[in-house]
């Protein structure tokens, strides 16, 4: 049983090593996930509605997703819309669509607070 509910300061640690955990065998990552996600929330594109977390029956801190603002601008007009990135899920976790979840609640929560399109940005 996985519950999705907004990230909480005491989460902080947990998701830091989950997120380097996640993405420690990825081929195309940098391996620095976990300090964007630092960065990102001392923004100002930080929404705390949208850091999210899924956690097990145990307490144990499966999965993150984090959702920011940003700026869309062409040559005509500009509007606000939000970055989805980075996705992470605890290598055990995996392949049991936890980050699937993740995304879909995401998305439904970004609705509910108004806002209308979601980039996904590859790290």
């Amino acid at each position: 049983m996985i519950t999705i509910r907004q990230e909480e300061k005491k989460d902080h640690q947990q998701v830091f090593q989950l997120t380097e955990e996640a993405f420690r065998k990825m081929e195309h990552s940098d391996h620095q996930e976990q300090f964007l996600v630092e960065k990102l929330r001392e923004s100002e594109a930080f929404i705390p509605e949208l850091s999210l977390v899924a956690e097990d029956e145990n307490g144990i801190i499966a999965g993150h997703i984090l959702f920011t603002k940003i700026k869309i601008v062409n040559d005509k007009e500009s509007f606000d819309s939000l970055a989805l990135a980075p996705v992470s899920v605890k290598p055990e976790f995996q392949n049991q669509g936890i980050g699937a979840k993740l995304i879909l609640w995401g998305h439904d929560r970004a609705k509910e607070l108004g806002y209308e399109s979601v980039i996904l940005h590859r790290t």
